[in-house]
């Protein structure tokens, strides 16, 4: 077989007052790096706290020109279910079909505004990824055209197809200590001021990767309402 695995897991942790360094849930995470240059990923993510709880599952690929192709999406919030979806694009046009008990079934395509640097899937790992994908200087910040299946900052809604236009910035190289081990890093930085077409102002998020061409998530952080912490904390290549 020519494919290249990578797995993973991600701790879920808080830094609100009163619960700093609690567990709020987990994140298991493989990569699949296709000999012919396509990519997929699949996702488990657990979101404990706050309630009501997200549970979010994913498989998403990508094809050899770094194109968004399909996505498979199912959540369930507060252990009850609320929707599950599909999304292709197909160089032009982006199509879902999902269904969730407060949509019924949904039929969408919604022509594409071009480029599109990818599907915003929500689990923490495949953010790393989306930032991998472009070439970076340090200090840049460029754009991201992203479709995804859910607006809500935690993706707990049912699937229907929304339009995100968010900045990344390049903070820098370091070197990274976390649970999985001792990296090169990058250092990036997700800002939105409201205006990305997400439900809100997301608060500040900055990120840390690996410094090759995996792109593999190692620790970072999201401020303001949230007061989040996700960290690397197994590794298989």
């Amino acid at each position: 077989m020519t494919h290249r695995l990578i797995e993973g897991r991600l701790a879920y942790t808080s830094r609100k007052p009163g619960i700093e360094g609690t567990s709020r849930g987990f994140e298991t995470f493989m990569f699949t790096r296709h000999g012919d240059g396509k990519v997929t990923l699949r996702a488990h993510c657990e979101i404990n706290e706050p309630l009501p709880t997200v549970m979010r599952d994913i498989i998403y690929s990508i094809d050899e020109h770094g194109n968004p192709m399909d996505l498979h999406v199912r959540i369930t919030v507060g252990d009850a279910f609320v929707g599950s979806g599909w999304m292709r694009f197909d160089g032009e046009v982006i199509e879902c079909e999902s269904y969730g008990p407060s949509i019924g079934r949904l039929t969408q395509k919604v022509k594409a505004q071009l480029p599109v640097d990818g599907f915003g899937t929500h689990p923490i790992v495949a953010d790393g990824y989306l930032l991998s994908t472009k070439p970076w200087d340090v200090g840049q910040k460029q754009k991201f055209n992203v479709y995804l299946p859910s607006p809500d900052h935690r993706g707990a809604t049912a699937p229907q197809i929304a339009h995100v236009r968010i900045d990344g910035l390049f903070v820098g190289r370091e070197e990274v200590t976390v649970g999985a081990g001792t990296f090169a890093a990058r250092h990036f930085q997700f800002i939105d001021d409201g205006t990305s077409g997400l439900d809100g102002e997301h608060p500040p998020y900055d990120l840390w990767i690996t410094d090759d061409e995996d792109g593999i998530f190692l620790k970072g952080g999201v401020g303001g309402y949230m007061m989040t912490w996700y960290e690397l904390v197994e590794l298989k290549r």
